[in-house]
């Protein structure tokens, strides 16, 4: 082992003289994490476009005249529903082509849909404007999640894609309070065009600065035909484990989203808190405690599995991390006395909660092949973005909308509290996946 990368890479027998020097930069720790690094920021402004539409809420609602449920379906269905149609078939290129160009493209289009959402005057317009931003958003994650797979090995793979990870509070945190400055200082539609703009240059970035891979570089495996489509789909449908592991994900990432997606109009609607002090309190609490939560769920899981040599604890930790989280997100919502200490109270189920996702994004990884990967993470992330990004926001949004009569302001509380309990279902299935999962692991193809 040198540096984390095999100095025999079996695949090197077969490779260009190109590609040789390409796995020779790769076994240097500096560049390494260094591409890991630039497409951690590559996923930092994946997420500010994403999500900078929710602290622009009360804004939006109120010059397009939109319902709870509408602002649900901006936020969440809007951009769920192409990003996790187009994730399957563009995780396929992925795992068939060059996984660098494919980020550089991917980043060009969501970039400029985000910036083309300052443009519309009505719910359609910016229906149609996130339904872009999905479309774009849709060739980041499978073949970054391939990349990082390949240039670290497996001991390290969790820890990695938990920094990988960090973009998604990384995001959250900057677009929270960027968006409430810019929104403060011009309106929500320049805040879309400035958030926007910057990830045209970073997509020239990502394509002169990423060395493309050769495939199974870090666990010097050969590289071998990629399996048929269909024969992909059969195969993750096949093994009990992953569906469960995919349903539970999907069902924390409703909880996360439906409870985060409207936390900044709850701490304005029924605590009524400035905008900016959403922005700072509310984004420093989320994006702290959402980065170190990620990058310990990723740390920890690494660390115990190797301790015990069992990668069940890949599992074992979301499951753990979804119980604990339940009593202190209703906490939140329900006990607290003004939006300041509601912001504060906010760190630890968001700590809790951003356990998950590198953990079960290795567990996938861990469970195909070389040419499955990017189809591996595709195939979780369209459950994971349908349920819980398309479904999430856009139910709790018209359960607010239905208890509105009865209980006004406090309808909002009472419908992010029922969305919370989902983690009861949720941790089922992760318990379930556990319980085959070991054999599933055991079972995956060489």
């Amino acid at each position: 082992m040198s540096n984390g990368i095999t100095d025999r890479v079996e695949v090197g027998a077969t490779l260009s003289n190109t590609q040789q020097a390409i796995v020779k930069a790769y076994r240097k720790p500096g560049y390494r994490y260094f591409v890991l690094g630039l497409l951690t920021v590559v996923y930092v402004f994946n997420f500010i476009d994403r999500q900078v539409i929710n602290v622009l809420a009360a804004y939006i609602i109120e010059d397009l005249q939109l319902s709870d449920g509408q602002f649900g379906m901006l936020s969440g269905l809007a951009f769920a529903a192409i990003y996790t149609t187009l994730g399957i078939p563009i995780a396929r290129w992925a795992d068939l082509g060059n996984r660098r160009n494919i980020i550089a493209l991917a980043v060009t289009v969501w970039s400029t849909m985000t910036v083309l959402c300052g443009t519309a005057q009505n719910f359609v317009q910016l229906f149609m404007a996130r339904f872009g931003v999905g479309v774009g958003e849709a060739g980041g994650s499978p073949p970054a999640h391939s990349i990082v797979s390949d240039i670290f090995p497996v001991e390290q793979r969790a820890t990695a894609l938990s920094i990988y990870s960090l973009g998604v509070y990384g995001g959250i945190l900057v677009s929270t309070i960027g968006g409430a400055y810019l929104v403060q200082m011009f309106d929500w539609r320049t805040a879309f065009v400035v958030v926007g703009l910057p990830g045209l240059l970073l997509a020239v970035l990502v394509r002169l600065f990423i060395k493309e891979p050769p495939r199974g570089m870090a666990e010097a495996r050969r590289d071998a035909a990629p399996p048929g489509f269909l024969q992909v789909l059969g195969f993750l449908w096949q093994r009990k484990s992953f569906r469960h592991l995919s349903f539970a994900c999907a069902l924390h990432a409703f909880v996360t989203y439906g409870m985060g997606n409207f936390m900044p109009l709850f701490l304005g609607r029924v605590h009524g808190m400035p905008i900016i002090d959403i922005g700072w309190y509310y984004g420093l609490v989320a994006g702290i405690g959402g980065l170190a939560g990620t990058y310990f769920g990723g740390w920890i899981s690494d660390r115990t599995a190797k301790r015990t040599g069992d990668k069940t604890w890949y599992v074992w930790i979301p499951f753990i991390s979804t119980v604990i989280a339940i009593p202190f997100a209703l906490n939140t919502l329900l006990l607290m006395p003004n939006g300041y200490i509601a912001a504060y109270s906010y760190l630890l189920p968001v700590f809790c909660g951003g356990w998950y996702l590198a953990p079960c994004l290795a567990s996938t990884q861990f469970l195909v092949g070389l040419r499955m990967r990017a189809m591996g993470t595709a195939v979780l992330l369209f459950v994971l973005n349908l349920i819980g990004l398309g479904l999430g926001p856009m139910i709790t949004g018209f359960v607010s909308d239905a208890l509105e009569p009865s209980f006004g302001n406090d309808a909002l509380r009472y419908a992010m509290a029922i969305t919370v309990m989902v983690n009861v279902w949720c941790a089922a299935h992760y318990y379930w996946s556990a319980r085959t999962i070991r054999q599933d692991f055991e079972n995956a193809p060489a």
